[in-house]
């Protein structure tokens, strides 16, 4: 079986133009970022670094995603919607890394980014059938498509800004999430969308370098509000119109680990009578420091259930023997991060009895 070789090329193409630009690009970022006040200042509660960071780097995964998208995708309508919106959230996004907007602001600037996307194109018209005793494995949406969407798109985008709590946290899971949906877009032969999320992909890993523990530079909502719209309308791309069970199985699985952040977030704050939008050290990545992992330990683990979220998304276009492999692979790296958890958190507990007793023989 002949396998068409030009769709890899631009793949691999699209990454390695906007790694290069991303990479080449962020220290420029940051420069400038110190210059207009783009200053993150700890305040002690919910920050975990110690000193004033530069943020609005998101500016340089912009660049790259950009100028790589430009160079290699096809500029379809809907394609062009999507970039049109992305440049509402970036400048939203650098305004409030300066001057910090009022959420009510933030908050409009997402659903007019939402609408231009719809108004294009970008609508989720069919959804799986939630009745699993029915022989209809689709519904169509009607005229509920376009509220739908616009939910989808700016739940997304804030799912990924409110995981953007550690070092290199939020610009890794969604580097995953881009390679979860490029695998697919390829199975399905959607070479357009496995373009665009490469070259998102490869900005991002320009960024890693930068972003990591420690960190030189955060992203900042000018990144992490990029990162969650580009990849919330991507995945609405007809990315899955020929698996009709995974059309909405397939995303929500490549981008579980901040949606189900947010889902749990707010049905938390809504329990404790206070306002969803109210943030909070209740996050997957507070709590996992809680139980005494580090900041770099606690990253891992983040990556490696969304990856593991990323293979079983991957598992639903395969079959045969490829779908067993990933299947035992997920599992594998499940079972690895729960030995992993369990294994941190009683050396933890030990080392807190070791320092009461000491404290008790003094």
């Amino acid at each position: 079986m002949l396998i068409d070789a030009a769709p890899w090329i631009k793949v691999i193409s699209a990454i390695l133009i906007a790694f290069l630009i991303s990479i080449a690009v962020t220290p420029a970022v940051k420069s400038f970022a110190a210059k207009v006040g783009a200053i993150d200042v700890p305040d002690h509660k919910r920050h975990i670094h110690d000193h004033p960071i530069p943020r609005m780097g998101g500016l340089a995964i912009f660049f790259g995603f950009l100028l790589s998208v430009l160079l290699f995708a096809d500029i379809t309508t809907e394609v062009r919607g999507i970039l049109l919106g992305a440049i509402i959230i970036v400048a939203t996004g650098a305004m409030d890394d300066v001057v910090s907007l009022k959420p009510g602001t933030k908050f409009l600037a997402q659903i007019i980014a939402a609408i231009i996307a719809v108004i294009h194109g970008v609508v989720i018209r069919v959804v799986m059938n939630p009745n699993v005793f029915s022989q209809t494995e689709s519904v169509l949406l009607g005229w509920l498509a376009v509220p739908i969407t616009i939910l989808w798109i700016v739940g997304i985008t804030n799912s990924v800004n409110l995981i953007d709590g550690l070092d290199g946290l939020a610009v890794g899971v969604s580097t995953i999430s881009c390679i979860t949906i490029l695998v697919v877009a390829l199975r399905v032969a959607e070479p357009n969308v496995a373009i665009i999320v490469a070259a998102l992909a490869g900005a991002c890993i320009g960024f890693m370098p930068y972003n990591l523990n420690p960190a030189k530079i955060f992203m900042g909502d000018t990144g992490s509000l990029l990162l969650g719209y580009v990849l919330s309308t991507v995945s609405v791309l007809g990315l899955f119109k020929f698996y009709t069970v995974v059309t909405f199985v397939v995303p929500v699985l490549a981008l579980a680990v901040p949606l189900s952040d947010t889902l749990f977030a707010f049905v938390r704050r809504i329990v404790h009578g206070q306002s969803p939008f109210q943030a909070d050290r209740g996050h997957f990545h507070h709590k996992l420091m809680d139980l005494g992992l580090n900041q770099k330990q606690a990253v891992a683990i983040l990556y490696a259930v969304s990856a593991a979220l990323g293979l079983a998304a991957v598992t639903l276009t395969t079959s045969g023997m490829a779908r067993i492999l990933l299947l035992i692979l997920a599992l594998a790296i499940a079972v690895s991060v729960w030995a992993y958890v369990e294994s941190t958190v009683k050396h933890h507990h030990e080392q807190e009895m070791q320092e009461e007793e000491k404290t008790d023989g003094k």
